[in-house]
């Protein structure tokens, strides 16, 4: 069932193909790619990894974010609105809307606590234009604690950031989101460039190279597997609840399975020359590329102290880190202010404010796990989250629990319940490339996003599972 078939409002819509796809990119293309992608490749051994993260993006997410797709050309609406359109136009179980509940869910705790980590770099941007990073190599660990002792300061950063988002979501579709998607995406890839050639001509990027492309499969741990392709879901953004809303703002006439097939190619790159611009810095400075999270706010500050104009070469970082977790920031507000725009009679600018006002305010428990609430520990009863903070419940849960399951249920959905006739209506896929698309979403998708799933459930298990499939781990 069409938006027109369901008697919804007349939505916006993107000036062009180009414009959905660029936009789509931008929203995808955050910390994800560029924070959470280089120390997950780190801790697991890198080449191996990477190459691992590349196919589980080739053969699952592409396929994944085309069933996304589907739904939210089809349904024409908000995320909510666009699976009840397909329940109702597939005669599907009522209970699919739950794809809609995690898709509005998802990006409003998801941005909630991104805001923080988008503070983060705020605050290291200041850091940079106003001194640098002098001292860092010596107390790199120490500094970042002190900035994050600073709640007052981190809540105006957040609040400011989420302000910002605010804004651009309230400008609409046009005027707002591809203006800002186009800006990011040229400026995200000059800084990139620039990082990377800086990189090759200073620093030690034969041993980068090395870490990142030359697999080393006999250290490969059935951890690392599953690690790969949590983060080949969280790079591409599928089941956040962006790509369903974008897609109902799409052109009739744009191949749902060309823009996919793109959008996923670019993360991929994004991911890989981020890997390229950091881990020469770190392998140069002797820094272990296992530093975790901290990965990039508190190891490569130190090295930003020790290389040539390191000071502005950390301030293109940052601004970088600031760009890329912007637009995806956009990408995360838009799917709730898309549905309460279609159950409200306030507009859109009022409803940017106040869900944005929303996110905030549930953000303030994370903001505050780096400083007044970093021993608190709300599931401290439950073994396998006894150290976790808000901050670290919100980041496990959203990346590997909510995440996949919403993937899941789109793959199951498309897969077992859209009829075929929609499917070729929508996709046009033929042959070969069509029998692949529904092997992916039909059966590897949900068998794999399941191990996902049941590995953070039962790990010993799954690791044993695992452990015969890969006898070197």
């Amino acid at each position: 069932m069409s938006q027109a078939d369901s008697g919804a409002p007349a939505r916006d819509t993107w000036t062009s193909g180009f414009a959905f796809l660029y936009s789509c990119m931008a929203s995808a293309i955050g910390l994800g790619s560029l924070w959470r992608f280089p120390y997950t490749a780190g801790q697991n051994g890198g080449a191996a990894f990477v190459i691992l993260f590349l196919v589980f993006i080739l053969v699952l997410c592409v396929p994944l974010m085309m069933a996304e797709m589907l739904i939210g050309k089809r349904g024409g609406g908000s995320a909510l609105l666009s699976i009840s359109n397909m329940i109702r136009g597939e005669r599907a179980w009522g209970a699919w809307k739950a794809i809609g509940w995690l898709s509005i869910l998802i990006p409003f705790l998801g941005l909630s606590y991104y805001s923080v980590v988008a503070g983060w770099g705020l605050q290291y941007i200041g850091v940079a234009a106003a001194h640098g990073f002098d001292g860092y190599a010596a107390a790199s660990g120490s500094k970042f604690d002190t900035l994050m002792n600073s709640p007052v300061r981190g809540a105006l950063l957040q609040g400011g950031f989420i302000a910002a988002v605010s804004v651009i979501v309230a400008l609409g579709v046009q005027r707002g989101i591809e203006w800002v998607a186009r800006i990011k995406m040229v400026g995200l890839f000059v800084i990139m460039v620039g990082l990377v050639i800086y990189g090759a001509m200073n620093l030690d990027m034969g041993r980068a190279a090395e870490f990142l492309f030359n697999p080393k499969w006999s250290a490969l741990t059935p951890e690392a597997v599953l690690e790969a392709f949590g983060q080949a879901l969280f790079s591409t953004s599928i089941g956040v609840g962006m790509i369903i809303t974008y897609s109902a703002y799409v052109p009739r006439q744009i191949s749902l399975g060309q823009a996919s097939l793109a959008i996923n190619l670019t993360v991929a790159l994004v991911a890989t020359m981020a890997g390229l611009a950091i881990f020469p810095a770190l392998f140069t400075y002797h820094i272990k590329p296992t530093a975790g999270p901290p990965l990039i706010f508190v190891a490569l500050p130190a090295a930003f102290d020790k290389m040539p104009a390191g000071r502005w070469v950390g301030l293109m970082f940052f601004v970088m880190i600031v760009l890329a977790g912007f637009t995806v920031a956009v990408g995360m507000l838009e799917p709730v202010v898309a549905w309460l725009k279609e159950k409200s009679k306030l507009g859109r600018g009022p409803l940017a404010f106040i869900t944005g006002a929303a996110c905030f305010a549930v953000g303030l428990p994370s903001l505050l796990s780096f400083s007044t609430l970093k021993d608190l520990h709300p599931l401290s009863a439950v073994p396998q989250f006894a150290s976790k903070t808000f901050f670290d419940l919100l980041d496990f849960s959203i990346a590997n629990l909510l995440l996949p399951l919403n993937g899941l249920l789109i793959a199951l959905f498309v897969g077992w319940c859209v009829k075929r006739a929609t499917a070729d209506e929508e996709l046009s896929l033929k042959g070969v490339v069509e029998l692949g698309w529904r092997i992916s979403v039909m059966i590897l998708s949900p068998v794999l996003v399941a191990v996902l799933m049941v590995s953070l459930i039962f790990p010993d298990t799954a690791k044993a599972i695992l452990g015969h499939l890969l006898p070197h781990a």
